[in-house]
């Protein structure tokens, strides 16, 4: 059973992994030239650090309970929050071509 501390544990990791998913698919989108290099980047790239900051969380910062098995880890901790930092940057942010800089010297 999960203990009011351990849920907001992976309520916390939940957030944070979501927001690296937003911002490293938002700087992905704005560096990258193609949309096939920015999906197959955010595939690949954003779950490895997720999988960090999980593992540094969980491990060392002692975050989170035990959610029964690796497959529920992975569901919760890693896609779950890169669905919805991916879903967040295009959905909710405007597209990078859309937005307006200002001029600079």
């Amino acid at each position: 059973m999960v203990s009011a501390v351990g849920a907001i544990g992976i309520v916390v990791i939940v957030a944070v992994n979501t927001a690296t998913a937003a911002l490293a698919t938002r700087f992905l989108r704005v560096r990258l030239e193609t949309d096939w290099g920015t999906a197959l980047y955010v595939a690949l790239i954003v779950p490895v650090c997720e999988l960090a900051l999980t593992l540094v969380l969980s491990g060392v910062v002692g975050l989170g309970s035990n959610l029964g098995g690796p497959v529920a880890v992975l569901a919760a901790a890693i896609l779950l929050p890169l669905a919805l930092g991916v879903a967040f940057d295009f959905f909710w942010m405007p597209a990078p071509d859309e937005v307006e800089l200002p001029d600079t010297l």
